[in-house]
């Protein structure tokens, strides 16, 4: 079985082969590979797709939830972490097309290039099968979500509960630092993250993802 019938079937739906090749074509491995096109402009799309149908579906699931709540829970079911869960749960990692670098490095498992995945996927069934297509296999990947508390809690939005957690403690807001090393193609960023006498650090292929890492760890020492 291909990577490609493996990854249709896991998903539930008929998606372009060279669509899904695309899809599952990290950069890494198109730099490696003599500059092939890779995932990151169908991950734009997709991320669009995401955000539009599980906001529709936060907003006809729960009509009695302020704004403020729908959007929490909106940027819970679109993060990082959540798209990643999902990925491991569908053994995405496997399937994915990546440079010999990050493969070294455990990449098939990484938060960032799992989510961006997930979401290249997504892009690839809306222009493979269309908006309705695409808006169910979002809402049946974050449905069972929904309904688990963990999804919600703090290690979806770290950097928030960070913030929360030192303000309940009468610390200063938390100060983060990053640096980024390695070449364009393969950027690597470290973060640190300062609050009273915690410090955390992570690392991840952006800033922002280096910074949730960081905050994450801060975290779990300051609640510890």
């Amino acid at each position: 079985m291909t990577a490609r019938s493996g990854v249709e079937l896991l998903l539930g739906v008929d998606i372009d082969a060279q669509l899904c090749q695309l899809a599952l074509t990290h950069r890494s491995y198109a730099y490696e590979n003599g500059g092939l096109p890779h995932n990151e402009r169908l991950e734009f799309l997709g991320d669009s797709v995401l955000g539009q149908a599980v906001t529709v579906l936060l907003y006809t699931t729960f009509p009695q939830l302020p704004e403020g709540e729908l959007a929490k829970r909106r940027a819970a079911l679109v993060s990082t972490q959540a798209l990643a869960r999902i990925a491991r749960g569908l053994n995405l990692g496997s399937s994915i097309l990546l440079g010999k670098g990050e493969l070294q490095t455990g990449g098939s498992d990484k938060d960032s290039i799992l989510a961006d995945t997930m979401e290249a996927l997504i892009g690839a069934t809306f222009l493979s099968a269309g908006p309705v297509v695409a808006t169910d296999l979002v809402e049946r990947l974050v449905e069972p979500l929904m309904n688990d508390a963990d999804t919600f809690g703090s290690h979806v939005d770290p950097k928030t509960s960070l913030q929360e957690a030192a303000a309940a403690r009468g610390l200063e807001a938390p100060h983060y630092t990053v640096e980024a090393s390695g070449p364009d193609h393969a950027r690597v960023f470290a973060a640190t993250v300062v609050v009273g006498e915690v410090t955390g650090w992570g690392t991840g292929t952006s800033k922002k993802h280096a910074e949730i890492a960081a905050a994450h760890h801060a975290y779990e020492q300051l609640t510890a």
